[in-house]
């Protein structure tokens, strides 16, 4: 996935889509597109005396944010609660580390896998998954 791609899908087709599963590449484009515009919004706001428009910011991806986060926990095949444990030093570090680490191949609780080479992703969720 490239970058404006990752980005403009976190941004416009799944903004609060807590659902289905995220690539290591959509989460990381947009970690990077979020770090830069922080920056350099910080750097305007100083210069100007007054950081309204980064927070206008911070408060508009906040909650795509937390999506991708969330569904890139379920790439992982962990849940999104776990997402809770960033409020301890360690737990920074292990999330850091299982956004890092590569999805599970296959379908998993969560969905298809969104690696390009799975037709199954991109159709709707069977709504009989997990049932025998």
């Amino acid at each position: 996935m490239s970058f404006q791609d990752a980005v403009m899908t976190v941004l416009t087709k799944k903004y609060a889509d807590f659902s289905g599963r995220a690539r290591r590449s959509e989460y990381w484009w947009f970690v990077l597109a979020t770090a830069i515009v922080d920056l350099v919004l910080q750097a305007i706001g100083r210069g100007v005396g007054n950081q309204f428009l980064y927070y206008i910011f911070a408060l508009a991806v906040l909650v795509p944010g937390l999506a991708v986060a969330v569904r890139r926990l379920h790439d992982t095949g962990r849940s999104g609660w776990w997402l809770l444990i960033a409020f301890t030093i360690v737990g920074i570090i292990v999330l850091i580390v299982w956004y890092a680490t590569e999805g599970e191949s296959g379908t998993n609780q969560y969905g298809p896998s969104p690696k390009a080479g799975d037709s199954a992703y991109g159709q709707a969720p069977n709504p009989n998954w997990g049932q025998n």
